[in-house]
């Protein structure tokens, strides 16, 4: 069972798209999507600092093209598919879902949405690093913070105003290692995503979705979802809403992970991943170099 996940937003960083851009076909590509989203993906992958890369408007949709550009160079093979975050959205496009222009389409009305929505009030994502689960979790909404993202690993990703991380920054909980301020612009997966829920249900009306081709794990509760018109939901309700990446994890040791390759730019979801689920080899495709290392994980699974 080979599972294939997509990092959400905070992976970035400046230039990484500049190598898979010289893959076959791959600028041709991002300069279609950039056209029809009106983003300059090619610009902002490749040349845009680190906080033009930020903005939750250009992050999101240069992180699902990212993701279904790496994803077209590997091919099929894998048992299910997950993503973290706006990484639903790459998932969802390669379970077929969502053709990847209706994709690239919501995920440019999402990060349009929830950058508005962050607008109203500064706020931001900190992660807590260790600890018993119960403990931080308690001590967060003490403080009027959300568990925004549950990772499993001993990560927990604390969201709410500025002066709420500030406060969170001078008493961690007890027993965390230490609190790491994330490269977002907004509390995501919280009540303060809350107007950005409407706006996409609009948007969600002008969908066609197609019942996923292989198993999809939510990061709503970890559970496989049979049918387009579900998945869709989730996409919708899911930014207001906590990530449970932590759930998703036990689903992939319960349906018999063997192997996990993640999406360009790779290598948070495999981090936890090593920790979670200790013996399962992994893959993190952070250049087209990678691709080799992918494939032959592949190529094991298929032998």
């Amino acid at each position: 069972m080979l599972v294939l996940v997509a990092p959400g937003q905070g992976a970035q960083t400046p230039g990484f798209l500049t190598p898979w851009l010289d893959l076959p076909g791959a600028a041709e590509r991002v300069a279609a999507w950039s056209e029809a989203i009106e983003l300059d993906l090619a610009h902002y992958g490749t040349k845009a600092d680190a906080d033009e890369i930020r903005d939750t408007a250009v992050a999101q949709p240069l992180l699902v093209a990212a993701g279904l550009l790496s994803a077209s160079a590997l091919g099929s093979g894998f048992g299910a598919v997950a993503g973290h975050s706006v990484g639903e959205i790459t998932a969802a496009a390669y379970a077929g879902v969502l053709p990847e222009a209706e994709a690239l389409a919501f995920v440019r009305t999402r990060g349009r949405a929830m950058a508005d929505a962050a607008a109203v009030t500064p706020t931001g994502m900190s992660a807590v690093l260790g600890g018993d689960q119960d403990t931080v979790v308690a001590h967060l909404e003490r403080l009027g913070l959300t568990p925004a993202n549950i990772n499993g690993a001993g990560q927990i990703v604390a969201a709410g105003t500025m002066e709420q991380l500030a406060a969170l920054a001078e008493d961690k909980p007890e027993g965390a290692m230490k609190v790491v301020p994330l490269k977002v612009a907004g509390a995501f997966h919280t009540h303060h995503m809350a107007p950005a829920v409407a706006t996409l249900e609009e948007a969600a009306r002008a969908l066609s979705p197609a019942d996923p081709s292989l198993k999809y794990v939510s990061n709503k509760d970890g559970q496989v979802v049979a049918t387009g018109a579900d998945v869709v939901a989730r996409l919708v309700g899911q930014v207001a809403n906590p990530v449970r990446w932590d759930l998703c994890m036990e689903t992939f040791a319960e349906l018999g992970v063997t192997g996990i390759v993640e999406l360009c730019p790779g290598g948070t979801l495999t981090g936890l991943a090593k920790r979670a689920l200790k013996g399962v080899p992994s893959v993190a495709l952070k250049t087209p170099d990678d691709l080799d290392k992918a494939a032959a994980l592949l190529a094991e699974h298929a032998a």
